[in-house]
């Protein structure tokens, strides 16, 4: 009979237990089979971008502005978006600028990588922001022959930056963006 006591209690204080849910998870994301495809127009440069990607056309006053243009990754949610300019004594500005547009995550960044990128073979130098944390661009890079042209690049999401969510896609969109870099030739 005494068991029988014993169970009841047991089951009354097993029951009566803080009861702590299931962490949120994650939707699973099936990546594709990494494929490039070449970029080329009539704009002085040329690049290898993945096929899952879509090019567009960028922002702005296409007039001014026709070799800006976007490519977006609609399973991703994310666009990355080219921008052209043609060196007119204007370099330091543009550095600058650029400097500029990636420190302006820093409020929202746990971290700013900068990586010096330099290929001299094919007179390309520049600079890769890899901005840790939950800030809304994790990517921007620009890149320059130092004499006649500039290009800069700069990753976004349409969701709600997150960190923790967005680590998988953004490792896999990085690449892509480094085989851009290494891929980019002018014309």
């Amino acid at each position: 009979m005494k068991n029988k006591y014993w169970f009841i209690v047991l089951l009354f204080y097993a029951c009566n237990s803080n009861y702590s849910p299931k962490p949120m998870e994650y939707f699973r994301i099936d990546f594709p089979k990494k494929e490039y495809q070449q970029f080329d127009s009539l704009c002085p440069y040329t690049f290898q971008y993945p096929v899952y990607g879509r090019i567009t056309k960028g922002l702005g006053e296409q007039e001014q502005n026709p070799c800006w243009i976007n490519i977006e990754f609609p399973a991703f949610k994310a666009t990355m978006y080219i921008s052209y300019f043609d060196l007119n004594n204007n370099l330091p500005k543009l550095l600058e600028d650029c400097r500029s547009l990636a420190y302006k995550h820093d409020i929202k960044a746990d971290a700013i990588h900068e990586i010096l990128y330099n290929d001299f073979e094919h007179h390309l130098f520049g600079m890769v922001y890899e901005i840790k944390g939950n800030a809304a661009s994790p990517l921007q890079f620009y890149l320059t022959d130092s004499t006649h042209h500039f290009l800069r690049g700069s990753l976004y999401f349409d969701v709600k930056p997150n960190k923790d969510s967005l680590a998988p896609v953004i490792d896999f969109l990085q690449k892509d963006a480094k085989h851009l870099i290494e891929t980019l030739r002018w014309k």
